[in-house]
């Protein structure tokens, strides 16, 4: 593995900022960032490190850190599959971050690189404008990693009255429950098994797995498991309507895309990175135009 992955350096005008992910060649994160920038007078380059495209296995983390840092970059942006891998590259972490064992922006200051979580806060605005209130529910989620542990948690302080946690991954299951049981009582998180008798029994479905992106096509569950009384949200926005999302308005179903928390963990993640304070609408009026410039491209 090479020492330096070669980066380019900050002029000192530009701010420089990015995403560490895999298969995220179609995130909207450069142009929300970049957009929202220059509104407020600033220059910045967001680029994408996608580790799929460019070959880089995922022991080259630690590597891509270091060389943004020494390169003058204010942060960056993590997302799957390395939001937790990421914490153990980091010498401190925000109390969210921590109580959520998950990384999704990382700022560079004073030499130190340091680790936010704004999923959870953008997952529970997303949630609260686009369903309202889900105190009381029983809600079905199927995922528990990086993403998944920040849903969980928006989904408990929003007032989920029960929680079914589903993950391929016995040990990150476990982990999960564990913890959010400690954190908000036995009694309102479950391991799932069943997912056709949760699915009977439940309000609501979070898909918080990756898969749906267009790098994993599919659906985390059977469509036949979808009625019209659930709602169904996907953390999922590249594409915007995931299959799954299809499949339960095709059945009546009330859904949340992935665009809401998008833009607000975004937000979140620009006034870390820059200290400017983001306009949020005009943020999701960025999103919108880009979902609008590549329809028309593609059309």
């Amino acid at each position: 593995m090479p020492d330096s992955l070669k980066l380019n350096s900050s002029d000192g005008k530009t701010l420089l900022t990015g995403l560490a992910g895999r298969g995220i060649l179609s995130s909207r994160s450069p142009w929300l960032h970049e957009r929202e920038a220059e509104a407020q007078g600033a220059k910045m380059r967001y680029e994408l490190f996608d580790f799929d495209d460019r070959g880089w296995t995922d022991a080259q983390l630690n590597s891509l850190l270091a060389d943004a840092q020494d390169n003058g970059f204010v942060g960056l942006n993590i997302t799957f599959p390395f939001k937790q891998a990421v914490i153990a590259f980091l010498d401190d972490l925000s109390d969210g971050a921590r109580s959520i064992g998950a990384v999704n922006t990382v700022s560079f200051k004073n030499g130190r690189k340091i680790g936010y979580n704004t999923d959870v806060t953008g997952f529970a605005e997303s949630v609260r404008q686009g369903l309202g209130s889900i105190a009381g529910q029983h809600v079905v989620q199927l995922g528990c990693g990086g993403a998944g542990s920040a849903t969980a948690q928006a989904l408990l302080e929003s007032g989920v009255r029960l929680l079914s946690l589903f993950e391929t991954d016995a040990a990150r299951l476990d982990g999960l429950v564990a913890k959010l049981q400690s954190d908000f009582g036995k009694d309102r998180i479950t391991a799932g098994t069943d997912i056709a008798r949760a699915a009977n029994l439940c309000d609501g479905i979070v898909n918080a797995t990756p898969i749906g992106m267009a790098k994993l096509p599919g659906m985390p569950l059977s469509a036949d498991l979808l009625e019209q009384r659930h709602w169904v949200a996907d953390i999922v926005y590249f594409p915007l309507e995931t299959e799954l999302l299809r499949e339960a308005k095709l059945r009546g179903c009330r859904v949340l895309n992935g665009s809401g928390m998008a833009v607000e963990q975004a937000a979140a993640a620009f006034e870390i990175f820059t200290g400017f304070t983001p306009e949020r609408p005009r943020m999701q009026n960025s999103f919108a135009e880009y979902a609008t410039r590549s329809a028309s491209c593609v059309a």
